[in-house]
């Protein structure tokens, strides 16, 4: 697992990434022309919704597309460099709500910097960032476009997968600890899109630890991690063979980069999770058909 994902997650564990609300965002009439993201899936989404010329300065790991790779670093979301935030005078500063700190929020405010909070916990608040993105930087119809096409290719995947039998699913995010998803994650919007079920949807936290014996009990079908995990991601529980995710075969890894951020990207991680679940039901069939 990468630093920022890592960084990300035990700032959801501890309760630290809920950003402000006390503070009005940015009246939807003003459009911005310097622009400042502290997350890399912002920096994207603002690229996509066409108005990437206007992005002066980006968060460390702003990757996507190449040329984010030429702005200049203003920190990251735990951390901002204010000498070089002050230098690039952004008008705009635009935050993760799940990867922003309320400290951090706050502080940027009291200095007078205009800041606006972005939610892209679902699937469907990517097309709202889009949307709120483009009207904010005078780029609302290539938003509009594109947050359209973004909702139409969702909706041809449900509808490929709305018949497909159902399946027990565990997203593992990492190892040692075990953390996984609760069903307020765009992963578990991504897995019930497939036709699964993500097996720790009842649980209160975004990215909640959990144990390996509450994995057993709960028995999944399937186990889906990010390829960031590495080849050894699913050794661990080789120890139960009984485990129906075992008995089937059915571990598969998903590109990190496409399911690892809220962007546009994540129609690229729902046919890879569709079509390893897809598998993972074939599997399934061959074992219960021809058991060993």
């Amino acid at each position: 697992m990468n630093r920022w994902c890592a960084a990300l997650i035990s700032c959801a564990l501890l309760g630290l990434c809920a950003c402000s609300e006390t503070t009005e965002p940015p009246a939807a009439s003003a459009t911005y022309s310097r622009v400042v993201t502290l997350a890399p899936n912002l920096t994207e989404l603002v690229f996509a919704a066409g108005a990437g010329r206007k992005l002066v300065g980006a968060s460390a790991y702003s990757d996507y597309p190449d040329i984010a790779r030429q702005l200049p670093i203003i920190g990251d979301a735990f951390a901002v460099d204010q000498e070089q935030l002050a230098i690039l005078q952004p008008d705009l500063l635009l935050v993760w709500e799940s990867g922003t700190p309320d400290h951090v929020v706050d502080e940027l405010r009291s200095l007078g910097y205009n800041v606006e909070v972005i939610r892209t916990r679902t699937l469907a608040d990517v097309a709202d960032a889009l949307r709120r993105i483009g009207e904010l930087t005078d780029s609302a119809a290539q938003a509009e476009i594109v947050a359209n096409a973004y909702n139409a290719g969702l909706r041809n995947i449900a509808m490929k997968y709305e018949s497909a039998e159902d399946l027990r699913v565990f997203y593992q995010i990492d190892r040692r600890p075990l953390y996984t998803i609760n069903d307020e994650h765009y992963v578990s919007d991504l897995i019930k899109l497939c036709g699964g079920s993500n097996v720790f949807a009842d649980l209160d936290e975004l990215a909640p630890a959990v144990d390996v014996e509450a994995v057993l009990e709960r028995n999944p079908e399937v186990i889906l991690a990010s390829s960031d995990a590495g080849p050894e991601a699913f050794t661990d529980w080789e120890r139960w063979p009984h485990m129906a995710a075992n008995q089937y075969r059915n571990q598969f890894l998903i590109p990190a980069d496409e399911i690892g951020r809220a962007t546009t990207r994540l129609l690229v991680a729902a046919e890879a999770v569709c079509d390893s679940l897809q598998e993972a039901r074939e599997r399934r069939t061959l074992a219960v058909t021809n058991p060993a």
